[in-house]
């Protein structure tokens, strides 16, 4: 079984973008971290320190990039749990639901 770029839907797409961004930063911060304690500090400590820095303040922005939701993410169809209010924002979506 063979994995197609043609038979990944949109959504499925964007996932992997985003986690290909998120490793992506975060192997940047590894890499600045490295960086700065191997081979920079040697020269300067204060620019090492000035890197782990920078390393510092990528994990959140690569969690919050990784964890967003994008427009594909169809979070407001998920039921609520009150079946009233799930029969009324069905009939305003459109939608009809069998009644248990």
């Amino acid at each position: 079984m063979s994995c197609d770029r043609a038979d990944r839907s949109y959504s499925g797409a964007m996932y992997a973008r985003r986690r290909h961004l998120y490793f992506a930063m975060m192997g940047t911060c590894i890499g600045l971290f490295v960086l700065a304690w191997g081979v920079v500090r040697i020269w300067s400590v204060p620019a090492a320190v000035g890197l782990c820095v920078v390393a510092m303040v990528i994990p959140p922005v690569a969690a919050m990039v990784a964890n967003r939701r994008g427009p594909e993410d169809r979070w407001w169809d998920d039921p609520s749990g009150d079946p009233e209010s799930d029969e009324w924002w069905d009939e305003l979506d459109g939608k009809k639901r069998p009644r248990p």
